[in-house]
């Protein structure tokens, strides 16, 4: 099968740099996963601020204007998580909200919503570009 990647960085939400967080806000640490020529050759984990970090900062007060995630507190909360990874092009988590989808986009991300829960299965569909975006999962 011809891959269809040849060099970036992916991010991937994880507590445990092994398995996909189900939530990407939640999660505690990106792996971050270098693919060259088809191969991943580095990884690397880093801290990621979680929703918890802002417990004492409001989170999801909007109106009929501003849906959940959108206003200005929670898009500040999204671009704090993204700094560290805003040198990768994709970002991988099993669950997100529509406001986090839409915060990683705006910062030059490709997000990816998936239902695999391992890495390195989530890297090799990646890399063979079978990966699929679940965008039914946003909420």
């Amino acid at each position: 099968m011809k891959r269809l990647v040849i060099s970036m960085k992916i991010a991937f939400a994880t507590d445990d740099g092994k398995t996909i967080s189900a939530h990407f806000g939640k999660a505690s640490h990106y792996l971050v996963v270098s693919i060259e020529n088809g191969q991943a050759v580095r990884r690397e984990l880093r801290d990621k601020p979680a929703h918890g970090h802002a417990a004492n900062e409001p989170h999801g007060l909007h109106d009929a204007d501003q849906p959940h995630g959108f206003d200005p507190a929670s898009q500040d909360r999204h671009n704090r998580m993204i700094d560290s990874i805003r040198d990768c092009e994709v970002m991988i988590s099993r669950g997100m909200g529509r406001g986090a989808y839409a915060s990683l986009l705006s910062a030059g991300l490709r997000p990816i919503v998936t239902d695999i829960p391992e890495i390195d299965q989530a890297v090799t569909a990646f890399i063979k570009g079978e990966i699929v975006d679940h965008t039914e999962k946003l909420h």
